[in-house]
């Protein structure tokens, strides 16, 4: 199974405003920049319980039909806003949940979430990172990277840039880096 990120980021790498704000996203327009074909190639979205809390906010289920996992430990989480979603929670070590998503026969996941990104990267499972720059400073944040445990070599694959000011970079992990099989 492939896993992948596909996010927006500040210049200076916040994925969120400390309160989880996503407002400054908004700073290189509304121009297509690639999300929804790759939406589109992905058969299971995992997200971590503060991004769900966050898309829950949005009074309406972005994820349409596709299967949602979120990841939490806590409690039973609230699905009621995802009234037409295909939604479940899920607990575990990363290895745990990629290999219960291969054994269902997924093919392609969405990583999304600050958190739940850094955890699978740490464990060496992401392949792909399709980082989105939007032209703005926002000075304090949710980073998209925290510490890692070693060197996570990438392989640079492409950079566009759009006229909004956006700069998209895609990487791919260099398999010799990872704990894949």
């Amino acid at each position: 199974m492939k896993l992948s990120v596909f996010c927006g980021v500040s210049v200076d790498g916040f994925l969120a405003r400390p309160d989880g704000a996503l407002d400054f996203l908004e700073a290189g327009g509304q121009e297509p920049h690639g999300f929804e074909e790759f939406f589109a190639s992905v058969d299971v979205v995992v997200l971590g319980r503060k991004t769900y809390e966050i898309v829950q906010g949005f009074g309406k289920w972005f994820y349409g039909s596709k299967q949602v996992v979120v990841l939490s430990s806590s409690g039973p989480l609230d699905f009621s806003v995802a009234k037409d979603g295909v939604i479940e929670q899920m607990a575990g070590e990363p290895a745990e949940i990629a290999a219960r998503l291969r054994a269902r026969g997924f093919k392609h996941a969405y990583i999304d979430g600050g958190i739940t990104i850094q955890r699978f990267l740490a464990a060496g499972l992401i392949d792909r990172l399709v980082i989105t720059r939007v032209p703005v400073l926002i000075g304090a944040g949710i980073p998209l990277f925290g510490a890692v445990p070693r060197d996570i070599p990438l392989r640079h694959v492409e950079t566009r840039s759009y006229e909004g000011g956006l700069v998209q970079s895609e990487y791919e992990i260099d398999a010799a880096g990872s704990a894949k099989d």
